[in-house]
């Protein structure tokens, strides 16, 4: 796969150049960035508004500022929120938790045909399924 989703945390790390995200995992999303296929959900910008009036996540400027600063990166696009990925979140084959914001990056990733860039353990356990691609951010 050369399309690249990033899970919202995924986002955070690479912005601030977090240590958390594998080297070889920077060197594929710097690679899908150069072919203009590198994506996050449209459901992204909110996880992190939400993460940040929560208190959960701390940014160094106004969430605002600091998504329109992110989201001008070289290569980075957003998945648009289309009704057949809304639905489709709703049809995921097999069994994966009721979190909508997770539910819609994965069937933005798999309508995309994008590799899901993530740590969460859950969504790498439904990866190795077979139900979405993805690669370990760690």
């Amino acid at each position: 796969m050369s399309a690249v989703l990033l899970d919202t945390h995924a986002l955070v790390w690479l912005v601030v150049g977090d240590g958390r995200l594998r080297l070889a995992v920077r060197r594929c999303i710097e690679a899908a960035a150069q072919e203009q296929q590198l994506w996050v959900s449209a459901i992204t910008p909110w996880e992190i508004g939400m993460l940040v009036a929560k208190g959960r996540l701390v940014l160094d400027r106004d969430v605002m500022d600091w998504l329109q600063a992110a989201l001008a990166l070289p290569g980075i696009r957003v998945a648009p929120l289309e009704p057949a990925v809304a639905v489709a979140s709703t049809r995921l084959p097999g069994e994966l938790h009721g979190d909508p914001a997770d539910r819609l990056i994965v069937a933005t990733a798999r309508h995309l045909g994008a590799a899901l860039v993530t740590a969460d353990a859950a969504l790498l356990a439904y990866g190795q399924l077979g139900h979405v691609g993805v690669l370990s951010a760690r």
